[in-house]
């Protein structure tokens, strides 16, 4: 398969995207000596918006959606996203050409003041975008404010520094990525905040009919993490996830074992149903559909419905 002489890489303009991007830039250009490989930064629409959460206007495939036409275009030939942000289906004609090896998954807390939620005191102000994170923090933490936190990271450290909250809760992988690991002081465990589908690996986007591109990122993919975010997607995917719904879902792999386990919620975190299972790692999406069906024989059809 001959390998394109020429790859560009779309990509948000915020600080840990480009990073992201350039993580990718590096990695193929190390595998290809002779190849050009550029980055084409783009706005969207989820960077823009930033007074409102992401469940009101449209959730998390705001981030994806200008990238996706630049490659329907062809001013790109591939797309780097945070997995977590790539909507449960692509549109037709898209695909997913790799996922590269998970950072953390977790999620970090973040404060001035305090080592970790367990030491927050009853009134404390919690920030956080997103309401799988919100959920859970309600549930386990009632005593708490908990507050919507939008911006890139560089912003949401920046009102934290500057008061607007006690503490905030990020994905841990970003912060690593950007060299900022000291701001966290503790990292959530899992039974705290269950990590979002996809949450700490990247995922390469590209049109499906460029086998070229296919060929030149299938040493990107990580296995046993592909395996994880696919099975953690069809969980998402069958209980009609997106980041407007309180849902949660983590996979591990441990030689041919699949270990999945996910999460339902109201955003007040009054409701709340999970669920585990386990099984061969090589049928991710069949654990993935078992999961989900657990979770809605306790009730989480329920709960999603009073969503809508």
């Amino acid at each position: 398969m001959n390998h394109p002489d020429r790859i560009i890489i779309a990509t948000r303009q915020s600080r840990l995207a480009l990073w992201q991007a350039e993580h990718v830039r590096d990695r193929l250009r190390g595998l290809y000596p002779g190849c050009s490989v550029e980055l084409l930064a783009l706005s969207t629409r989820g960077d823009e918006i930033l007074d409102t959460s992401l469940a009101k206007i449209g959730g998390k495939g705001l981030f994806v959606k200008e990238l996706e036409l630049a490659l329907a275009e062809g001013r790109a030939d591939l797309a780097v996203h945070s997995a977590k942000d790539v909507p449960m289906e692509l549109p037709a004609g898209f695909a997913l050409g790799a996922i590269l090896e998970r950072e953390d998954p977790r999620d970090a807390f973040v404060s001035g003041k305090f080592d970790a939620l367990d030491a927050l005191p009853a009134g404390a102000v919690v920030g956080t975008s997103s309401l799988r994170r919100e959920a859970q923090l309600r549930s386990r933490y009632p005593q708490l404010v908990v507050n919507s936190l939008r911006g890139n990271l560089d912003t949401r450290l920046a009102k934290l520094d500057r008061g607007e909250h006690d503490a905030i809760i990020l994905a841990a992988a970003g912060l690593k990525r950007l060299g900022l690991g000291a701001r966290i002081r503790s990292v959530l465990t899992v039974e705290q905040s269950l990590p979002a589908a996809g949450q700490g690996a990247l995922a390469i986007e590209y049109r499906a009919e460029r086998s070229d591109i296919a060929a030149s990122l299938a040493a990107l993919n990580h296995r046993a993490t592909e395996l994880a975010v696919r099975a953690e997607r069809a969980v998402s995917r069958a209980l009609g996830g997106s980041c407007q719904l309180p849902l949660a879902a983590y996979a591990g792999v441990s030689g041919s074992t699949l270990e999945l386990r996910g999460l339902v919620a109201s955003p007040d975190g009054n409701s709340i149903v999970r669920a585990e299972v386990s099984g061969p790692s090589a049928s991710p999406e069949e654990l993935g559909l078992r999961l989900a069906g657990e979770l809605r024989a306790q009730g989480a059809d329920r709960i999603l419905a009073a969503l809508l």
